[in-house]
């Protein structure tokens, strides 16, 4: 097969087959008739030379002639290269060793994702969630973001689908593949719905709305290959036995298995403390946390992209800073023409996270701007110490939002902090070129509001994160908007707390990716080995992967 790379096309092309067919042809040195077949590899967009902006592809064509074009080209390499194509492959099923169907506990990406690859190689897993099923969920939601009544056990963090089925959907994935894990995850969500444009697209996104109706046709593939799924079943207990899992306990009920996959996401707090008294072996680990900010998406769109006449996707940006203290600020889970939502699964805590429809349509963009933090900096003694330390930052954010999302400009934001900060403000005072200077805070747009699902009450955001990182956020802030001019403006908002970017845990694993505790498998973000729905559902694909490879085979049991 022949990949091409580079061809620009204007983003406005609305059928770039032909003139990709034309273009390859031409590289080539054949007719475009000559190509039998041409499949769009990867899309990007080029707004690096803006107003001037290009959609580039790479593309796979084969035809009948390419030992003659390799021989006339030779080993390829730069813009035209020969690739041989590697599909993905689940490990061969021969033996026959487990007598009991395997136990997957969460059904977030990657619960689904090992209840999916596990149920297609026959093993008929038995999938154990404490929230409820997608459409369920999504009106308990609804109703938290309309009235205030929180679920704890059914809402943005918890139920089929997990914290990604309300954050848009974005796929990205910045971890290496050599094992075609990633081409298969997005072929798999293809399959069951979802835009066929992932597959190639740089930043691929399926929207919060379309991830419903995929989330539940995946499910309904890994019923129908024997598989159960059973909702509002928390695990409150493992069943262990000299030094081997055994099985859980549901509601009082014992279900054996010798197979166990924790993917309970990382927000399974009570979990992680059951598993700290079992002393199953875990350790703190870094996370970051951070704010939400938004902008008008006009605003982004044009510091994106310029002033074009051309029809353009909402913009997206990724962004970082390094502060005067080395801490690096950078921005997460960017949602272009989207919304804030209030993603709290506590009663008395407030999170924040981000999302957007399929359409990225809504009038403001937003991303967390967050700070890594490491057990030195939250201190607290054992495993569940971040835990801890999110629950402090949400506990602040809850109190000074009375309930709400707590929401401050991000110039009051700036003056609080700066003033409280001696340090900042002698740095901010050194002589002209010591520092970057504050840009911005003037305010452009005093009409802005925010988009946010859930209440939200103005309030002071300064005072929910220590010192260092409110210092570290404006610093880093300021840095960007120098970059970038209008992002640090004053009437940009702030809201909090973003807590929940990734696992503040990780449950050790081995090689063959078990516990201590054998035959128990930590998988996915809360175990600390994911981050994102992507890198997630890869985790429960391997996961299902070492299980086939400890336990050999098609299960025992009698088939329904």
């Amino acid at each position: 097969m022949i990949r091409i790379n580079q061809l620009k096309l204007s983003p406005d092309c609305v059928e770039p087959e032909a003139l990709l067919r034309k273009k390859a042809a031409k590289l080539l040195r054949i007719s475009p008739l000559e190509i039998s077949t041409l499949t769009i590899f990867r899309k990007s967009l080029d707004a690096r030379k803006k107003p001037e902006i290009f959609a580039v592809y790479t593309v796979d064509v084969k035809t009948a002639d390419e030992k003659k074009i390799r021989k006339r080209i030779g080993n390829g390499g730069g813009q035209i290269q020969f690739v041989e194509e590697t599909p993905y492959v689940f490990p061969k099923i021969e033996t026959n060793l487990l007598a009991d169907r395997p136990v997957i506990v969460g059904f977030g990406p990657a619960g689904l994702f090992c209840g999916y690859m596990l149920a297609k190689a026959g093993y008929r897993p038995l999938i154990l969630e404490r929230g409820r099923e997608i459409h369920k969920r999504k009106g308990d939601v609804e109703r938290f973001w309309r009235e205030g009544v929180l679920n704890p056990a059914s809402n943005v963090q918890f139920g089929e689908g997990g914290a990604g089925a309300f954050s848009d959907g974005k796929l990205n994935t910045s971890i290496k593949d050599s094992q075609g894990r990633i081409r298969e995850t997005l072929r798999i969500f293809v399959e069951a719905g979802a835009p066929e444009a992932i597959l190639y697209e740089a930043k691929p996104h399926i929207g919060t709305d379309i991830l419903t109706e995929v989330v539940s046709n995946l499910r309904k593939k890994i019923m129908e290959w024997g598989g159960e799924v059973r909702f509002e079943s928390q695990v409150t207990a493992l069943l262990l036995e000299n030094g081997h899992i055994r099985g859980v306990e549901v509601h009082g009920e014992q279900i054996k298995s010798d197979a166990v996959i924790l993917a309970v996401g990382h927000s399974a707090r009570d979990t992680f403390r059951m598993l700290a008294d079992l002393h199953v072996p875990m350790e703190a680990k870094a996370f970051a946390v951070g704010l939400r900010m938004e902008h008008p998406r006009e605003m982004i769109d044009r510091l994106q992209y310029g002033k074009t006449a051309l029809s353009l996707p909402a913009a997206a940006y990724k962004v970082t800073a390094k502060t005067f203290a080395g801490r690096g600020v950078y921005s997460f889970c960017m949602c272009p023409g989207g919304y804030v939502v209030n993603a709290s699964s506590e009663p008395g805590r407030t999170a924040v996270n981000g999302m957007s429809y399929s359409g990225r349509n809504g009038a403001n963009s937003n991303s967390a701007l967050i700070v890594t933090v490491s057990p030195n900096d939250y201190g607290g003694a054992g495993p569940l110490a971040g835990i801890a330390f999110q629950r402090r930052l949400e506990e602040r954010a809850y109190e000074i939002g009375q309930g709400a999302v707590p929401v401050e400009r991000y110039g009051d934001f700036c003056s609080a902090v700066y003033s409280k900060d001696s340090r900042a403000a002698a740095l901010l005072n050194r002589k002209e070129g010591d520092v970057l200077p504050r840009s911005g805070l003037c305010g452009q747009y005093p009409d802005f509001l925010p988009a946010i699902m859930g209440a939200w009450k103005y309030a002071p955001v300064h005072t929910i994160l220590p010192d260092f990182l409110n210092t570290a956020l404006a610093e880093g802030i300021d840095m960007i908007g120098q970059k970038m001019p209008g992002f640090a403006d004053g009437d940009a908002f702030l809201s909090g707390v973003e807590s929940r970017t990734s696992s503040p845990v990780r449950i050790l694993r081995d090689e063959t990716g078990q516990s201590a505790v054998k035959g128990l498998y930590p998988c996915g973000e809360g175990a600390g080995y994911a981050g994102g729905i992507t890198s997630a559902a890869m985790d429960g694909i391997l996961i299902a992967e070492k299980v086939a490879s400890v336990y050999g085979g098609v299960v025992r049991y009698p088939r329904k």
